[in-house]
């Protein structure tokens, strides 16, 4: 399940340095260290989880528009808009690998590809 995720202060980061910045205060509102060295490291694992955002949500919009071009098809030759064995099998493969969180994931994208029951 999503969760909202808030700095460890329990409020938004902010800088009290002085005016013009000071790099160590500003790399620790950003990172939640002041340690430059974890600060560093900390930013590349970032970078990287963004461009996995990304990658995620180009797959994402990509897995949504061939699942309606499924269903499209389905229907336009005759067939039912759904195929509940075929939702079954999904939620079972993403349930197996990643828990319940894997089924509520598989919900997003079944929804994402055929809208809402």
């Amino acid at each position: 399940m999503m969760t909202d995720v808030v700095e460890s202060s329990g409020g938004p980061a902010r800088h009290d340095g002085p005016a013009g910045g000071d790099p160590t205060g500003a790399a620790a509102a950003r990172t939640g260290t002041g340690d430059s060295a974890a600060a560093e490291r900390i930013s590349g694992i970032r970078e990287r989880i963004d461009e996995i955002d990304r990658t995620i949500i180009a797959l994402w919009q990509e897995r949504a528009a061939l699942s309606q071009e499924v269903g499209a098809t389905r229907m336009a030759s005759g067939g039912t808009r759904l195929v509940l064995s075929r939702e079954r099998e999904i939620l079972e493969r993403f349930r197996q690998a990643l828990g319940a969180d894997g089924t509520q994931l598989a919900l997003l994208l079944l929804r994402a590809g055929r809208g809402p029951l």
